[in-house]
């Protein structure tokens, strides 16, 4: 069983049920004095315990999908392999396909579909997973030579691709969005931030290591042009995420105005964190640590042409005040948006109601022409 199935979580409860039972039924026999009866008590009430936690643990990871698999819960998931050799349209090579989760759904002309794909770097030489949304219009006749806008999303870490379509339902999202023309369809590409999982890279060309700004500045607007209908424009790509993928989005956003024109920060953070899940971002390189600070970057870098929105709340985050920062250091010709609750949280319901104005703001400023 899967770790996220339904049946692990239904048989677990049920088993925690069923032991709970044999407890209260056991417990009057256990009750007498002795070392058997004590040591029968002691494993009874461990055995409900970790059963309980388990319960809890599958429930939460249900919601949140914090872990996709036994491999990467056990921190065992290995690295995506490196591609030798990627370019056009062979960087992009479908694993899969899917429906989504929206009325109609099951008929493409109507519901648009889902890809599960492999994307392979051309200067970074990564290769890893991820899901396109493709939206109805992108198969119904009259649109054979149309192009669409196109955007990157990137989940948090740790957390999987299925955050984006199940927890965070962008695909229902957009769908319904664009039904109700409130934004242009649009071809959304679901990833997480890390490119060697179990690390956290963070967007970060490490020496000696994952190439990851390359992956996602250059390789990624690269590859998708190439296998998909997208406007070759900056103009017609962005990039979204929350909390790491967040910073992620602003960060190649910032530090890539050639190929992105707008960049969405979730509850962003605004600096890499180091930290055992990370490990060394950058062996001694200051300059680039530097650079890898946002608030620093936009005091010390060029900004382009490049639109920023960024999400926080007025209680419940811990990224007010730097938000506040990154709003007041954002100069012409770049520009920045906000959306400020005033409770929220960082999780996925305040992020559930951030996602639907923040895809109307990028549709707004996304173009092929």
């Amino acid at each position: 069983m899967t770790l996220t199935s339904n049946s692990l979580f239904f048989t677990t409860l049920f088993v925690t049920a069923l032991m709970f039972g044999a407890v209260v039924w056991l417990w009057p026999r256990l009750a007498r004095q002795g070392w058997r009866q004590v040591l029968g008590r002691m494993g009874l009430v461990l055995v409900v315990q970790v059963l309980t936690l388990s319960v809890i643990g599958l429930a939460a990871n249900r919601s949140f999908l914090i872990y996709g698999s036994w491999t990467e819960l056990a921190g065992l998931e290995k690295p995506a392999p490196i591609s030798q050799d990627a370019g056009g349209n062979s960087a992009v090579k479908v694993i899969d396909r899917q429906k989504p989760d929206v009325p109609g759904g099951a008929n493409k002309l109507l519901g648009g579909e889902i890809e599960k794909v492999m994307i392979q770097g051309e200067r970074s030489k990564i290769a890893t997973p991820a899901y396109v949304y493709l939206p109805p219009e992108y198969f119904q006749k009259g649109n054979e030579k149309r192009v669409f806008p196109a955007a990157v999303v990137l989940t948090g870490f740790p957390g999987t691709a299925e955050n984006l379509i199940h927890g965070l339902r962008y695909p229902k999202t957009a769908w319904s969005l664009a039904k109700h023309k409130k934004t242009k369809p649009m071809i959304l590409v679901l990833m997480r931030p890390t490119v060697a999982p179990p690390r956290n890279t963070q967007c970060v060309d490490i020496k000696d290591g994952p190439q990851t700004e390359t992956f996602f500045g250059t390789d990624l607007p690269k590859a998708l042009t190439g296998a998909y209908r997208i406007g070759a424009s900056p103009r017609s790509m962005g990039i979204m995420g929350d909390s790491t993928g967040g910073y992620c989005a602003l960060k190649v956003a910032l530090e890539h105005p050639e190929t992105y024109s707008a960049g969405v920060g979730l509850s962003a953070d605004y600096a890499p964190e180091i930290d055992g899940e990370s490990g060394d971002l950058f062996h001694g390189n200051t300059a680039e640590e530097k650079r890898s600070d946002l608030l620093w970057a936009l005091d010390h870098l060029p900004q382009g042409k490049t639109n920023f929105l960024v999400t926080t709340s007025l209680q419940g985050e811990s990224n007010y005040r730097p938000t506040q920062k990154f709003i007041a250091k954002v100069k012409d010709p770049a520009r920045v948006s906000s959306i400020t609750l005033d409770h929220g949280g960082h999780n996925f319901k305040t992020w559930n109601r951030e996602i639907p104005p923040s895809l109307e703001w990028l549709s707004a400023r996304l173009t092929t022409e």
